[in-house]
Order: structure tokens, then sequence, then C-alpha cells
């Protein structure tokens, strides 16, 4: 039997947002791929909790599934009230993460503040960019300033490419057939949860640091998914090529180890792990799924995988399982 499993990039997508004809079709290739997708995005009672019986999920972290162009002030309030009451209903199982206005980063900082004092949120988790915009900006501090007062963790999410990013992932065209290099999918793949939403993730973590931010907030904390959208594989390169960016209190190295936390959300191989547990402090590393773009009994799989590994102790296993998730976000995982 696995210990207690919170996991914590767990998506739910509004019926209201989901409804919007761009979103539907934003989502048209996961609904279309992802066998019962709309039931479980949809779904903060019965369908959900189901599958989190099944593969021994103990609590859930609950967040908004990405919406491109970020969902507007009154949609976030739609959108965390009905997090709310899934928490109220099932207070041993799900906490939440606040889905906030990022294209107001004053209503952003407002929405934070009304979550994590009225409504008892953990965080907030956001998408990583909005139209293109990153969050190093001056009109973004005063939010960062808002979460760091509030010790309130932020989940930096992938989300759609903007147009000019997305270009990128573009095949090449024959001259004389307009013959594509490669399939219309290989692209969707590629600027998306194959490669492109992780290198843009790395990059806007980057980009904070690179503005000063955690000179500024010390206490900041940032959780990446994915494995650290790669950053541990490159870690040490960038902590020796970053000291030419500018003069900075703390080095790269740093900021890495003391402000950021690492999750596992969907990528089921011990490979990446074992890279992560040589250069990442074992506090800074918490289990999680992804659902439900991902499935918690691939999860499970894994963990049970990297238990039988012995990469790690009893003790570190329990850490990342749920003891980090307790500590960082004040939830506890119910007894068994």
């Amino acid at each position: 039997m696995p210990p207690p499993l919170i996991a914590l990039e767990e998506h739910f997508l509004h019926p209201t947002v989901l409804s919007t004809p761009s979103i539907a079709q934003t989502y048209s290739e996961q609904l279309k791929h992802v066998h019962g997708l709309r039931g479980k995005l949809l779904s903060l009672s019965d369908l959900r909790l189901a599958d989190m019986d099944n593969s021994l999920i103990s609590l859930q972290i609950l967040s908004h599934a990405p919406t491109p162009g970020s969902p507007s002030p009154s949609q976030c309030v739609e959108i965390n009230d009905a997090m709310a009451s899934a928490v109220k209903a099932h207070p041993s199982r799900f906490a939440a993460l606040a889905c906030l206005p990022m294209s107001d980063p004053t209503a952003a900082a407002a929405e934070l503040k009304r979550c994590i004092k009225d409504l008892k949120f953990v965080g907030a988790l956001v998408d990583n960019h909005c139209h293109g915009t990153f969050y190093d900006g001056a009109a973004y501090l005063p939010f960062w300033a808002a979460a760091a007062e509030l010790h309130a963790p932020i989940y930096l999410h992938p989300t759609w490419s903007d147009p000019f990013t997305a270009s990128l992932y573009a095949p090449a065209l024959d001259p004389e057939t307009a013959e594509q290099s490669f399939s219309d999918a290989a692209t969707k793949g590629m600027a998306a949860s194959a490669m492109g939403w992780h290198n843009t993730t790395a990059i806007h973590f980057l980009r904070l640091y690179a503005s000063g931010l955690f000179d500024k907030l010390s206490n900041l904390q940032i959780v990446l998914g994915h494995f650290g959208e790669g950053l541990p594989f490159y870690m040490e390169r960038i902590n020796v090529l970053s000291r030419r960016w500018g003069t900075f209190e703390r080095s790269f190295e740093k900021v890495y180890r003391e402000n950021l936390y690492i999750t596992t959300s969907g990528v089921w191989g011990l490979a990446p792990m074992a890279c992560i547990l040589r250069n990442t402090p074992i506090e800074r590393v918490m289990f999680s799924v992804d659902y439900p773009f991902a499935n918690n009994a691939d999860g499970l799989k894994w963990w049970e995988e990297f238990e039988g590994s012995e990469m790690v102790t009893k003790e570190q296993a329990e850490l990342i399982a749920y003891g980090n998730a307790e500590r960082v976000f004040g939830v506890r995982a119910p007894k068994r």
C-alpha cells in the first residue's frame, strides 16, 4: 500500500468557460483523444472522487484548466466560488488553488487576496502567459508582492502558445508542391504538451529571475510541474551563465533551491526523477498527476515503480507523496 498521495495539478473547467466556442475549439484535440475528458473536467464531485478512490489519491488540490487569454475578473470569481463550494462539500478530499485574471494584475492581486483570506485557498495556479505577455514587467510587481505577503505559492502552468510562438513550430513548405515537411498534428504537439508548453514555462521562470524579482521578494514561492519544465536538467549550466545577466544578490542556484518547488505531473519516467534527486532538495519535490489530462492510474503505477526503485528512503518517499504538500499548502492527507 503506498503512502497517502496528494496531487496538486488537478484541473477542472467551469462549464461556462467550456461552452465558449473558442475555448471548446482550443480543447478539441484533448477532448478527441483523452477518453472521458469532458465529464472529468466538469466534475467536482462523484466522478472525480471515484477516479481518486480507484487510484488511491487521498487529496486533490483543485485548479482551473488553462484558459487562453485569461478569464475575466468576473469569470474568476465564478470559477473560484465553484471550487470553494466543492471544497466545502468535501473538505477532507479537496483544497483549491485560485484562478486569477492575469490580464489585469491589479484585479489578479485582489482576487488572490479574496481567495486566500475569505475562501481559504492554499495558493494560485496561473497560465504561463496572457496573449504572449509574461509577468516579469513592473505592472506585475504588486501581484507578486501580494503573493509573497500572503505566503501564497504560485503554480506557473503551461498554456497554449501565442501566435508568434506557435509559428516557430510550423512546418516548412515545399516551394513547388506546397507540401508540408510534417503533419499539422506534429505542429500542435510540438507547440503544446510535447515540448513547447514546457520550454515557454521554463523561460518564464528565467525571466522572473532575470528581472530581479527574487531579490525583491526573497520569500516568493513558485511551483513548476512536469518535473520542473526541464529546468533541473539545465540548472547547473544556467547557474553559471546567468552570472552574465546582471548583478543579483541571490544566485540562480540559490533561487532554484529556495524559491522553486517541482512536481511530477504527467511525466511517468524514473530517469528524469534520478536527475532531480541529485540536484534538487528532497523537500522541494511533490507528487502530482495533471488530472484529467493525465490518468490517475498512470500516476499510481509510476509511484509504485518509483517506490520499488529504492531511489529514496521510506521517509523521503513520504515527503514527496504528501509531506511536502502538507507543509507548503497547509493541507492534510486524510487518514486511510
